[in-house]
């Protein structure tokens, strides 16, 4: 499945600055793979910590062959020496078995995250271990779909403003100019500023000075 956005949210965008609108015309409608699983995410999102893409898509495949379907019941049933012999490291397979054991107990409610405000649920998310705040943007962005998650510690997002805006440096006084003028709709506005920051619209550069 895909982060789900309608024309509602890029029309509201356009209304709100003609350089976002410009972008969003030039880029068009844009797929982005969306986890509808809160349990399976926070693991994925545990196992890509500090990682390269292909090396957690690796791990994450070996993790689904091994298990059939990666749920609190089927990890718990798994050592942390077998988790570990997937790839990841010791470190991260420990958190995820703290966090499976927390789910079974009913420590860590998942579904109580789904009817959170997005301040409480980054606050539980990020509690626990291996979880930090930028992690918990993106869960609740690309599994919880929530509308308006721009976040200041994604430095991608710093990089599409500063290519679509023409800025040298995101302060986060300047940050908040921008997410309180996208809001509701920052989440998409987030997909459009990742495509930017990678390449989708060629003439648009980095005015970010480079390091001497």
């Amino acid at each position: 499945m895909n982060f789900s956005y309608t024309d509602r949210e890029t029309d509201y965008l356009k209304s709100r600055c003609k350089r976002m609108a410009e972008v969003i015309e030039s880029v068009g409608h844009i797929n982005r793979k969306a986890d509808d699983d809160l349990f399976s995410s926070v693991v994925h999102h545990i196992i890509g910590q500090q990682i390269s893409t292909r090396a957690q898509q690796t791990i994450w495949q070996r993790m689904q062959e091994a298990l059939g379907e990666v749920t609190a019941t089927s990890i718990d049933s798994r050592s942390v020496e077998q988790l570990q012999s997937l790839g990841m490291t010791f470190r991260k397979a420990e958190y995820i078995k703290e966090f499976c054991r927390k789910v079974l107990s009913g420590e860590f409610d998942l579904k109580a995250v789904d009817t959170m405000s997005d301040e409480d649920a980054i606050a539980a998310l990020s509690s626990l271990k291996g979880i930090g705040v930028w992690t918990a943007e993106m869960i609740l962005l690309f599994c919880l779909q929530r509308p308006d998650v721009l976040s200041y510690g994604d430095l991608a997002i710093q990089r599409g403003l500063r290519m679509v805006y023409h800025h040298r440096d995101i302060t986060p006084q300047l940050f908040e100019r921008y997410r309180r003028r996208f809001s509701p709709c920052g989440s998409v506005a987030s997909l459009y500023l990742w495509a930017v920051a990678g390449g989708a619209i060629p003439e648009l550069k980095d005015y970010k000075p480079k390091k001497k």
